[in-house]
């Protein structure tokens, strides 16, 4: 995703830390899991190592120890283990009709990526992308304590469309989205319309299929909702009495939330974008 190993390790682990976030946990302990060439020096890996710990820390996190093995590309991650009360556990399955769907970070990480590896937008265009990865959940997950959080999900590898659908799926309800009001980063929707899009956009069209209607929006909208994300933000199925309560919360906490639809009565489709 990114040429900065420092950077490369915050990602990382923002992304393993996410999941613990998403069910409404508090991260205890992680195991770093790192496999790494020989062709590139300690020094390389040490950094990794440095970026996944300082993002540990800020989250409240040890990190306990790990496993390394030798590869032929660098890959990184951590297995996160994290304490949640039996009763306040968030699923992702268990959304309630009317609920309003928040949304907690902007769209676009995978076209964006995309674009900088075709050399198609500078590094400081990248920027955006790479600050939104690196940010923990942990901002928008304090923010929804105590509040009516019916379900919740991480944005990830399925996209926008993809996860919304398998909570609107699991929950036996049509997930009515406003496009307009989706969060997308800066450069996403020029590129997009150029047609730079990661190869996981297609599978993700393609395994979602009938179960979505993303016919009221725009081409590169309805492939902007499926782009893949990685260390995307957290989706809340709120109860419409909390839900203005949580963007506030998560305005003051300098969490970029957006309102982008409710969930209503199954008509279908899992999702209907207009």
């Amino acid at each position: 995703m990114v040429d900065d190993p420092y950077v490369f390790g915050q990602i990382a682990a923002a992304n393993a830390i996410s999941d613990v976030y998403a069910m409404g946990g508090t991260p205890v302990f992680a195991l770093n899991l790192l496999c790494f060439p020989n062709c590139l020096g300690l020094e390389v890996a040490g950094e990794i190592l440095r970026g996944g710990a300082d993002k540990a820390m800020e989250a409240g996190c040890t990190i306990a120890g790990g496993h390394s093995i030798t590869d032929e590309e660098p890959k990184y991650g951590m297995c996160v283990t994290g304490t949640v009360h039996p009763k306040a556990i968030l699923a992702n399955n268990t959304a309630r009709e009317g609920d309003v769907l928040v949304m907690t970070k902007a769209l676009g990480t995978g076209i964006l990526t995309t674009a900088f590896k075709g050399e198609m937008i500078t590094e400081a265009e990248l920027q955006p992308a790479i600050d939104a990865m690196r940010t923990l959940n942990r901002y928008g997950a304090e923010a929804a304590k105590g509040l009516r959080i019916h379900a919740c999900t991480d944005i990830t590898g399925f996209g926008l469309a993809g996860h919304l659908c398998e909570m609107a799926e699991g929950s036996g309800l049509t997930a009515a989205v406003r496009g307009d009001r989706i969060p997308i980063l800066p450069k996403v929707v020029e590129m997009a319309r150029m047609g730079l899009i990661p190869g996981g956009m297609y599978r993700n069209r393609k395994h979602f299929g009938d179960r979505l209607d993303l016919s009221g929006v725009p081409v590169e909208l309805a492939d902007i909702m499926l782009d893949p994300q990685t260390s995307g933000g957290l989706l809340f199925a709120v109860d419409e009495l909390d839900a203005q309560e949580l963007l506030r919360r998560l305005r003051d906490s300098g969490v970029p939330a957006a309102e982008i639809g409710v969930l209503s009565a199954f008509d279908g489709v899992y999702i209907r974008a207009e």
